[in-house]
């Protein structure tokens, strides 16, 4: 799953770059803009739905992914729960939730999958709180009780082994793959580790 940043990854090369990463062999988007109106998130949001090829999850906002018929929303702790998610779209396809403290596995009951972070320091999410390496998201996945886990914060290529050994079953990436010089290159690496 590619997650955007536009923090870290200006508007006016967002499509491209998501376009690219696509290309490489992301399976996912989910799009994550902190900085842009309400009205401006639904336009970028259509935009993917209608050009990507691969599911197109929304940000902390499930009434844009619902207008833009985004495949899904992905939630963090403070937002709207899964379960009045749910009961407001009930034809979404996909509802995740962030869970990286025990404290946090309530709000992710109903949830299709559990983004499950930080494995690694980040610094495109503030608010991440520290690093749980691999025991901290293998004691999530123990938890999780066979809901897919995602492991996100800081992935690179070399961790994706670890991320499959201790349970996961796939990783979203920021800076990995949008801050590099060839996005579609190095999507690539990742899918490749996927792969093998």
């Amino acid at each position: 799953m590619l997650v955007t940043d536009d923090r870290f990854l200006p508007e006016d090369r967002l499509m491209n770059a998501v376009a690219a990463a696509v290309e490489g062999g992301v399976t996912s988007v989910q799009l994550r803009l902190k900085t842009v109106s309400a009205r401006e998130l639904l336009r970028i949001a259509r935009l993917m739905v209608n050009q990507l090829s691969v599911p197109v999850i929304i940000n902390d906002r499930p009434d844009v992914a619902r207008a833009a018929h985004a495949a899904g929303v992905h939630l963090g702790p403070g937002d709207l729960s899964v379960a009045l998610t749910r009961r407001a779209w009930p034809e979404a396809l996909i509802v995740g939730a962030s869970v990286g403290l025990a404290a946090e596995i309530g709000a992710g009951d109903g949830a299709d999958y559990w983004g499950v972070g930080p494995w690694h320091a980040t610094g495109t999410k503030f608010d991440a709180g520290a690093a749980i390496g691999s025991e901290g998201f293998r004691a999530i996945v123990v938890r999780a009780a066979g809901k897919p886990c995602i492991a996100i914060g800081g992935i690179r290529p070399a961790d994706v082994p670890a991320v499959l050994e201790v349970g996961g079953a796939g990783i979203a990436v920021v800076s990995g793959i949008l801050g590099a010089d060839n996005v579609t290159l190095a999507a690539r690496a990742y899918a490749r580790q996927l792969k093998s």
